[in-house]
């Protein structure tokens, strides 16, 4: 729906072909994810008139985080603090008001559903198709690109639920966060406050449960409802001492859950249709991602972005195979590449980099300009654009200069006062114990 407004706003002739409706996708359709958007994504959806939902939305301001080594060692905490915001929009919204808004905007809807052959035939019929299914079926016409993928299997399994009645979840933090328990065994909880299509202001919550762990409970839920209680259960006893906030939450709609499992994928540039001609692929269908960093729908706005710049750039171009890799080989070295790999060192165990920046900033609370708060900004920040400190995850020595340079001490310093700080909390909890 990006692609076809940027497009259309642009004066070209679009046509969007879908299996669903506007209607449908408002009132029969599963969220296709919580689709976080950060700044550079949501700029561009205000640019093209795209963001209606901007001033009633939450704006979700840092990230809470608890990083617990084991089971109850709450052993580091982080309060970093966006330089703007993000906002999370009900996707089913999003698409019946953004296809309403196609239409009167003069673009054309085609109501099917797509396989090889119908796709051949669109193909033949305008000067460039663009494919965005997903994961879906259509996927597969274009090969995985072994050099930017890194796994052959998922690595997570997901469970999704929006929900009402979650209230309370961010009480004592001074900023609207999203609340992040990294169960260094287990897998990720996330919370985050969510726009409903028809309740607001609610909640969604998202597992990431590593296969055998404490937190891979839900393969026998067959319905929503089924879902959130497990999900009671499990915050109950792997996060005990922050699960009150849950115990009214209530399924938002029948719709409003998933629950399945991704491999991170990496497409090649186009795919080749049995005739010979060829189509390009855009958001999932091109970068496939775990959605354990908030980045799938972000990084598929900026490809958009830059396809849309690249064609206003040349509009005569001729969009052969040639015309697709030059164009997505540019967007992969400058958004691609450090976003894939930010996601994919979130799936993996802390790197000693990883270490050394969450302890330096350990003792963050989200307010002031102390040190260790502009380290934990800086994290945080990561999220809005990858491109800004992934390579201090990665490698421990830019992760020591960048500590030097954010804090004007030494990197020992900042970290023996992290390290320092981690201790009186291990202590106090065995004397609490």
């Amino acid at each position: 729906m990006v692609a076809a407004h940027a497009l259309r706003k642009a004066g070209h002739e679009i046509t969007l072909y879908t299996d669903r409706s506007a209607s449908h996708w408002l009132d029969e359709s599963r969220p296709t994810g919580a689709a976080s958007r950060f700044e550079l994504a949501l700029g561009y959806e205000r640019e093209l008139g795209l963001a209606h939902w901007e001033a009633a939305a939450p704006k979700c301001n840092g990230i809470h985080l608890t990083f617990c080594p084991s089971l109850g060692n709450r052993m580091v905490t982080l309060n970093g603090v966006f330089a703007t915001h993000f906002q999370t929009i009900d996707v089913r919204l999003q698409s019946h008001r953004w296809m309403v808004d196609f239409e009167a905007a003069g673009g054309r809807i085609v109501i099917e559903s797509i396989d090889l052959d119908r796709l051949d035939a669109i193909a033949a019929q305008h000067d460039l198709v663009l494919v965005a299914s997903g994961r879906g079926a259509l996927a597969e016409l274009f090969p995985r690109n072994a050099r930017r993928s890194v796994y052959t299997a998922p690595q997570r399994k997901l469970a999704m639920m929006i929900v009402t009645g979650a209230d309370g979840a961010c009480d004592g933090l001074p900023f609207e966060a999203v609340k992040i328990h990294l169960l260094a065994q287990h897998g990720e909880v996330f919370w985050m406050p969510y726009h409903h299509k028809d309740h607001g202001l609610t909640a969604v919550i998202l597992f990431e449960a590593k296969a055998g762990g404490a937190m891979d409970r839900f393969d026998g839920c067959r319905s929503g409802a089924e879902v959130v209680a497990m999900a009671k259960t499990v915050l109950a006893e792997l996060i005990p001492w922050d699960h009150q906030w849950a115990r009214s939450m209530e399924l938002a709609d029948r719709n409003g859950w998933l629950m399945g499992s991704v491999q991170p994928t990496i497409r090649e540039a186009f795919g080749r249709l049995p005739s010979g001609r060829v189509v390009m692929p855009i958001g999932d269908t091109a970068m496939s991602l775990d959605p354990i960093g908030g980045q799938g729908a972000n990084l598929g706005v900026k490809l958009v972005r830059h396809l849309s710049q690249v064609i206003a750039a040349d509009p005569e171009a001729t969009f052969d195979p040639a015309w697709m890799v030059r164009t997505f080989d540019a967007f992969w070295a400058d958004h691609g590449a450090p976003t894939v790999t930010f996601n994919n060192a979130l799936l993996e165990p802390l790197t000693p980099a990883g270490r050394l920046l969450l302890i330096a900033q350990h003792g963050s609370t989200g307010e002031g300009d102390a040190p260790k708060q502009r380290i934990a900004n800086a994290i945080v920040e990561n999220f809005a654009d990858p491109r800004r400190f992934t390579d201090a995850f990665v490698d421990r020595r830019v992760a020591q200069r960048r500590i030097a340079e954010l804090t004007g001490h030494s990197w020992p310093r900042e970290l023996l006062g992290g390290a320092l700080r981690v201790g009186q909390g291990q202590l106090r909890r065995v004397f609490e114990a």
